[in-house]
């Protein structure tokens, strides 16, 4: 009788374990990278926007002398006259009020797009997407002379009235009513007696919320950043955005450069409603560019 003996068997570890790992270690060292140098100009505006005119020039933004931030503070709210902080209230209002309207205006135009049945509707559309590929810029002179037609030029209105209809904004609202607002809700609304406004206010809206929040978030970036536009259409200072306001200022400091910490520290507080819109609503703008992609 012969008896058999188990042999044992040694598994060694396979390569394609190995080249995951080492595939992403790569990508977590080259996003590394990409974070740090990304990082790097934000880096140094916080700490440019602590030192005075002298440590600017002198190169000694990373010693730890020279700290003048609260007076780079005081002189940026009191330089003529207060001008910065009317610059802020102005691009508030621009961005804020402006991104709020026109992405209601946005939603309702791309729901409309997505939900409704109209003569020409695909030739319209089709005219919305030229207007998302026509720059800004190029858009700037006409736009001055339909201002200026009207008596409109170097006003609030002159700035704030364009920027309530973002082509783009109708062409993202489209795809994500699709995604967030199912026609058999809209059916059951309807069978319910909900007239059109109603179920769009009650239902329709409440639903396209992330996707609103998506559209808020990309034309407050605009409108905030926006340069070109008020340049043509304002000589008031008084009207200026923080964007113009800047540049006038840092023009100003190749003769006078007592400016130069003002722009600095000016342009670190001109970021922070952006970070704070970005961070306290991140959430409904990351599930809204999903949108869709699962069913």
């Amino acid at each position: 009788m012969t008896t058999t003996t188990p042999t044992s068997t040694v598994r060694t570890p396979r390569a394609g374990g190995r080249s995951r790992l080492t595939s992403r270690g790569v990508a977590n060292a080259v996003v590394l990278i990409a974070a740090l140098y990304t990082m790097l100009p934000a880096l140094w505006l916080v700490l440019a926007s602590t030192k005075n005119a002298d440590a600017l020039f002198g190169s000694d933004i990373l010693s730890f002398g020279n700290f003048s931030f609260a007076s780079n503070l005081s002189d940026l709210f009191s330089m003529d006259g207060g001008l910065y902080g009317e610059w802020y209230v102005n691009s508030l209002l621009y961005a804020v009020v402006g991104a709020l309207t026109g992405s209601l205006i946005s939603v309702a135009a791309g729901y409309a797009f997505d939900k409704y049945e109209f003569r020409h509707k695909e030739k319209l559309f089709a005219l919305v997407l030229t207007g998302v590929m026509v720059p800004p810029t190029v858009l700037a002179l006409p736009l001055y002379l339909v201002a200026s037609g009207v008596g409109m030029v170097n006003t609030f209105w002159a700035v704030f009235i364009p920027v309530l209809f973002n082509p783009f904004g109708v062409y993202l609202a489209r795809l994500l009513s699709s995604g967030y607002v199912p026609n058999e809700v809209l059916e059951a609304s309807r069978v319910d007696g909900a007239g059109e406004l109603q179920t769009y206010v009650r239902v329709s809206l409440r639903m396209l919320g992330p996707g609103f929040v998506t559209v808020f978030l990309f034309q407050l970036t605009a409108i905030w950043n926006n340069f070109f536009l008020p340049m043509v259409m304002l000589s008031d200072q008084h009207l200026y955005p923080l964007s113009l306001g800047l540049y006038t200022w840092n023009s100003s400091a190749t003769v006078s450069p007592e400016y130069y910490p003002l722009v600095v520290i000016g342009s670190l507080l001109a970021v922070v409603p952006l970070i704070v819109a970005f961070v306290m609503l991140q959430r409904y703008w990351k599930s809204g560019l999903t949108a869709g992609s699962v069913k």
